[in-house]
């Protein structure tokens, strides 16, 4: 162990607080909390420690900081916090490090319903989180359709509006403001009005129908008939949300039911609030954690994430478990709901049921996830999966493998091997060949030369093969790497070769070409490999032939170097161009000293 870690370690207080274990590159790897630091860290480096997550974390920590706090609340609540913030590896983590939409009521003195991710600390009501963005927008439309909230950003203070700086806009006209720019609502009336929709986001809809009721009796009685028939109309739209609610408990009691799914490090939470015995809304969280965490861990974190500072708090928080630490976790939720919570783990009855059918959620939600994880893992290109169509192959060819050759008239013969994984270049992995066995234009040899130094080198660093080899050109430089191939000892591979005129795709064995339809994307993935293999050849030919034709030709004249001799080639394009300048342009390219040396030997050259 580390001297300065061991100091700490034997320097512990015993105090309450937060300590962060720190790993060798100085980054925090786990946060805790205890009511005693001394005892609780001490534990991590006992001999006993039997846990695999407890010892791969004890082998990483180099170093410990301490937060000391007042009580072991603040020791949570600073925990949490740092947990959101750091996202240590070995903690419990909330996978969707974005933060979750609000639907936010603004403190002011004609209130503004909108939703935001932004959370400020200005006096206003916040609503959710809403992990289902489009349950969000689906409230927003309901709150819209059945209040007038203006949707206006003005500065409405009473001041601004005595001095009548406003005008009513089109909202107003088609009824959906009443017009708190131009005084035409009272302050009184609007804010009741908000009211409303504030036990509507609050799932309380069955207490607002009752109160909306009384309001229409009342307006009937006073014979204000306008009134009576705009709340009827709100009455009507409320009794329909109502009614679509799902009743799932015969009590009224105000609760949550939180139900978690794991599988390795994929944690799965979905969350049921339950308002008046009916299911108003459905959240869900996505954790992360070490492959051998605890149930009940995944509990207390869900918990602590969920109920932050703007969720409200049921009576009932229902679990298949009870979380790591009930009373602590009891005591914080007591503290900011501002009343006695209860964690209820059922057994039988109907709550027993909605906590079965909250489970089934998780698990559903569960699988999802995976099933994500997966395609991601295993995505495949449009391309390369119409290719393994088109070709007939019996796996995906996620790397193909082409080469090309290139020559000038049996001169300077080259070879180039490009290679495309998951129907993309990849340049790090391409490679150049020098023919050195065969002399003159063959294009069969050489190609029966280049896979045989390919593949043979392949076999000496154990490689394996690419799904598909690919050869530019037909049926003669195909069954030469096939050949070799043979000989080389390979019983399974996947070749072809694509010959230019036709675009026509030959396999092993087959006289005749195979018929790709023109507009496939396999097709059109084969041309592409192929025109990046014969650019790469061509690309590498051009440099060693300039290379050969400076070093043969204007390098072999004494007094000129390799520096002049690429001036001149690029000036005048070609060592025949060179020979039949004239004194004068080559005076201009390299002086006249050099000028007139190239002039002399070209002329005894000739002679």
């Amino acid at each position: 162990m580390d001297p300065n870690l061991e100091s700490k370690i034997k320097n512990l207080p015993d105090n309450p607080g937060v300590y962060q274990f720190l790993n060798d590159k100085g980054k925090v790897i786990y946060v805790g909390k205890a009511i005693n630091l001394k005892n609780r860290v001490r534990s991590y480096f006992h001999s006993n420690v039997n846990s695999a997550k407890t010892l791969a974390l004890v082998n990483k920590i180099s170093d410990l900081q301490l937060i000391i706090t007042d009580n072991e609340i603040e020791a949570l609540v600073l925990e949490n916090n740092l947990i959101k913030e750091l996202k240590p590896r070995y903690n419990v983590n909330l996978k969707d490090d974005k933060s979750f939409p609000f639907i936010k009521v603004t403190k002011e003195l004609f209130p503004r319903i909108y939703p935001t991710r932004r959370v400020v600390r200005d006096g206003s009501k916040y609503f959710g989180p809403y992990t289902d963005v489009k349950n969000m927008k689906s409230s927003l439309r309901m709150i819209n359709q059945i209040f007038k909230i203006r949707s206006c950003r003005l500065d409405l203070t009473k001041e601004n509006i005595e001095k009548k700086k406003f005008k009513v806009c089109l909202d107003y006209h088609i009824k959906k403001c009443d017009g708190p720019c131009e005084s035409l609502i009272t302050e009184f009336a609007y804010n009741e009005m908000v009211n409303e929709v504030i036990k509507l986001l609050k799932g309380k809809t069955d207490d607002l129908i009752k109160d909306l009721n009384l309001k229409m009796k009342a307006a009937v009685d006073s014979l204000n008939f306008e009134k009576a028939a705009e709340i009827r109309d709100k009455l009507t739209q409320l009794e329909s949300i109502s009614s679509r609610q799902k009743i799932v408990s015969d009590d009224l009691d105000d609760r949550d039911v939180i139900a978690v799914a794991h599988e390795g490090k994929d944690c799965a939470c979905s969350i049921f609030n339950v308002r008046n015995g009916k299911l108003v809304g459905k959240k869900q969280l996505r954790l992360t954690s070490e492959e051998d965490e605890e149930l009940s861990n995944l509990y207390s974190s869900a918990i602590k994430f969920y109920y932050n500072e703007f969720v409200e708090i049921p009576n009932e928080i229902i679990m298949q478990v009870e979380p790591a630490e009930p009373e602590l976790l009891n005591e914080w939720l007591n503290l900011k709901g501002e009343k006695k919570v209860k964690f209820i783990v059922p057994k039988k009855g109907a709550i027993f049921s909605l906590m079965k059918m909250c489970s089934e959620n998780a698990i559903l939600q569960l699988k999802e996830i995976q099933i994500q994880k997966m395609k991601r893992e295993g995505r495949v290109p449009h391309a390369v999966a119409a290719l393994q169509r088109d070709l007939r192959l019996n796996i995906l060819p996620r790397k193909i493998e082409c080469f090309d050759i290139s020559n000038l008239q049996g001169t300077d013969t080259v070879a180039s091997m490009v290679v495309f994984e998951d129907g993309k270049p990849k340049k790090s992995l391409y490679r150049k060949f020098i023919i050195k066995s065969v002399d003159g234009p063959d294009d069969f040899s050489s190609m029966r030369e280049v896979i045989g130094r390919r593949y043979s080198r392949l076999i000496d660093e154990n490689g394996s093969l690419p799904e598909l080899i690919m050869v530019d050109g037909g049926k003669g430089q195909l069954s030469s790497a096939v050949e070799i191939l043979n000989e080389l000892g390979f019983a399974k591979y996947n070749i072809i070769g694509l010959a230019k005129r036709l675009e026509e795709v030959f396999f092993p064995g087959q006289s005749d070409a195979a018929s790709i339809p023109k507009t496939s994307s396999g097709l059109k993935l084969l041309q592409q490999v192929r025109d990046e293999a014969h650019r790469f050849a061509i690309t590498f030919h051009r440099n060693r032939r300039g290379k050969r034709t400076i070093k043969t030709e204007l390098t072999e004249i004494k007094g000129i170097g390799t520096g002049s001799a690429q001036k001149l080639l690029k000036e005048l394009g070609s060592v025949g161009e060179i020979k039949n300048a004239s004194l004068e342009k080559l005076v201009e390219v390299v002086g006249k000293q050099k000028a007139e040396i190239i002039k002399d030997y070209f002329a005894q050259s000739s002679n």
